[in-house]
């Protein structure tokens, strides 16, 4: 009977390891899907009292003529011209981290790094972009306290919702390069998986798709 139970018990042990996944991902990966989950409702309230705000008011700010501008074409009116490209290179960014990914699930330690780096450069110009057009804002007059397009409510959640966005592309971009250096010193490889740069994907993809509904809600609403 001892001998049954410990060979039961060895079994059950093999089996789950202190705590075998039941979704069949591994422990790193589910806990960013928690964080993602959980940072997924703060964004939805941020945006839900937006939308609250926005339709409650009487008057508020028409982004055909609040991001109308463009860097080096001053005077010239193209109405959400500059945030489509902003949206474009974000997009394409998160291509390049798909891409990363794949060339790891190859144990292509070349590729990884190549589109690791250009996705780096996508999020680092979305961030340029970002600090234009909050320059060009501010210095036209809209801040948090006052806004010559209607209500300063507009300003106060945009600069809020953009900038909590901004912060979480900063933070991606950071982890990113920390991820590309170990990639280009080899650990992933001596490793020999590439799931850290899987993760961050994970990351980078949620910023992306933030993203989508930020851009819905303060530029074409």
């Amino acid at each position: 009977m001892a001998t049954e139970t410990l060979t039961v018990g060895t079994s059950v042990q093999e089996d789950w390891k202190g705590g075998k996944s039941p979704f069949s991902v591994s422990y790193g990966k589910l806990m960013m899907w928690y964080f993602l989950v959980s940072d997924a409702f703060t964004f939805s309230a941020l945006l839900i009292s937006y939308g609250t705000i926005r339709f409650s008011s009487a008057t508020w700010a028409d982004p055909n003529k609040v991001f109308n501008s463009m860097p080096f074409l001053e005077g010239m009116d193209i109405p959400l011209g500059f945030v489509s490209i902003m949206t474009f290179i974000l997009i394409l960014s998160s291509v390049f981290v798909v891409r990363a990914v794949q060339e790891g699930h190859r144990m292509n330690q070349a590729g990884v790094v190549k589109w690791m780096f250009l996705g780096i450069l996508g999020g680092a110009a979305f961030l340029g972009c970002q600090a234009w057009e909050w320059t060009h804002l501010i210095n036209h007059g809209t801040t948090l306290f006052q806004n010559p397009h209607g209500p300063p409510a507009f300003g106060q959640l945009f600069f809020l919702i953009t900038g909590f966005h901004g912060f979480h592309v900063f933070s991606g971009v950071l982890i990113n390069v920390i991820i590309f250096v170990q990639a280009a010193r080899g650990v992933y490889q001596r490793r020999g998986h590439y799931e850290m740069v899987e993760k961050v994907g994970l990351y980078w993809h949620f910023v992306d798709l933030v993203w989508v509904f930020v851009f819905l809600a303060f530029y074409l609403l």
